[in-house]
């Protein structure tokens, strides 16, 4: 069965060319534009990867992941931040949080984002 991949990205060109190219790499993907829908569809779709944007409309990307890591049924899923937000304070306070990874958007291709989703997903 294909792992299930979230999506929190508001940006619906980039959203749709992540989610063509992790649909090629055999994923199944679940887009979503806003953080305030983002912890009920993580909570509902029980995804085995998050990628998470930071700057999202409704509940921001920090205040998404630490609703993840409070939630024991998602907990120890894999988030990673893909997000232009790029200052180490920024970065710092993701993995604080919990965060899996950090991707700063503008210094990686898609090939290289579907490559640490593999490696992380095993």
């Amino acid at each position: 069965m294909a792992k299930k991949i979230i999506i929190v990205e508001d940006d619906t060109f980039l959203q749709g060319l992540i989610a063509g190219k992790l649909t090629k790499e055999g994923f199944t993907v679940i887009p979503v534009a806003d953080g305030g829908q983002a912890n009920a569809k993580i909570e509902e779709e029980l995804p085995d990867l998050v990628l998470l944007d930071l700057m999202v409309p409704g509940v921001d990307g920090f205040g998404i992941l630490e609703k993840v890591r409070s939630t024991d049924k998602v907990k120890t899923t894999p988030v990673i931040i893909f997000s232009n937000l790029g200052e180490e304070k920024d970065i710092t306070h993701a993995k604080e949080l919990g965060a899996t990874d950090f991707m700063v958007k503008s210094n990686f291709t898609l090939d290289e984002l579907a490559l640490k989703i593999k490696e992380i997903l095993g």
